[in-house]
Order: structure tokens, then C-alpha cells, then sequence
């Protein structure tokens, strides 16, 4: 038997919607069924425990020393090009 997704809109606030959209409400109606559904996703967001706070946290921030070690290789071997193309700056003739 399949596993029920959790990110499917439950049918309630569909059929909920649907109802309320045939009613043509004006702005502010429109607005509150926005917030209702804003309401209604939000109980379904599970927090992460603490221990999977901590290791999403250093899974970002390793990945963010390489990505930064990355560039700035990158960095070092494009000024490296370019002054080995242009010659040095600072060596006057």
C-alpha cells in the first residue's frame, strides 16, 4: 500500500476552497482563506530534534568552508594567470 504524502493538501481545505471560491468573495475574504491555508500548512511542519539541528548546522558549514576554499583557489589561479600574462604590477622598467 503507498505511503499518503504529506506535502498533498488535505481534502478538507480543498473542497474548503473550492466552496469559498464559487462564493466570489471580495479581498478580505480572499485574504482570510489565505491565512486559514497559510495555518493549516504550518501544523503540518515537523520540527527537527536537536541532534538533527546540530548535524544539518555542520553539514552547512563545511559545505560553505569548501565552496569558499573553491573560490577562492579559483581566486589565487586567476590572479596567477593574469599576472603571469600581464606581467607584475609593481616592477617598474
Amino acid at each position: 500500500m503507498a505511503k499518503r504524502v504529506v506535502d498533498e493538501p488535505s481534502e478538507d481545505i480543498v473542497a474548503n476552497a473550492r466552496k469559498e471560491r464559487a462564493e466570489k468573495r471580495g479581498p478580505f475574504g480572499r485574504m482570510a482563506l489565505f491565512i486559514r491555508q497559510v495555518f493549516a500548512e504550518l501544523r503540518k511542519v515537523v520540527t527537527p530534534t536537536r541532534r538533527e539541528l546540530i548535524n544539518f548546522t555542520l553539514v552547512v558549514l563545511v559545505f560553505v568552508v569548501i565552496m569558499m576554499a573553491i573560490v577562492y583557489g579559483f581566486d589565487q589561479l586567476s590572479s596567477f594567470i593574469v599576472t603571469f600574462v600581464f606581467g607584475d604590477p609593481t616592477i617598474t622598467p
